[in-house]
């Protein structure tokens, strides 16, 4: 089913993994101390190019990624206007 979404918003978890092997967009979380495969202080995956990463910048501290998932959300819906 994940292959009928316009878009995938998540953490990273499994389900994030098998929409990046589909290439579904996605927006992913990312807490400040990541997961090493989400390398540092990027904002795209090298594995799932269809992926756009949004970081915390210190612990604890989710206002400043979800800003960022704001604009970008509103950019994508824009462009993908029916």
């Amino acid at each position: 089913m994940l292959d009928k979404l316009d878009l995938l918003i998540t953490i990273d978890t499994s389900v994030a993994h098998l929409a990046g092997a589909l290439g579904v967009p996605t927006f992913l979380l990312l807490r400040h101390t990541s997961d090493w495969r989400w390398l540092d202080r990027i904002e795209s995956s090298p594995w799932y190019p269809s992926f756009m990463l949004f970081r915390q910048t210190a612990a604890c501290r989710w206002d400043e990624p979800l800003h960022e998932m704001g604009t970008e959300l509103q950019r994508f819906v824009d462009k993908n206007r029916r």
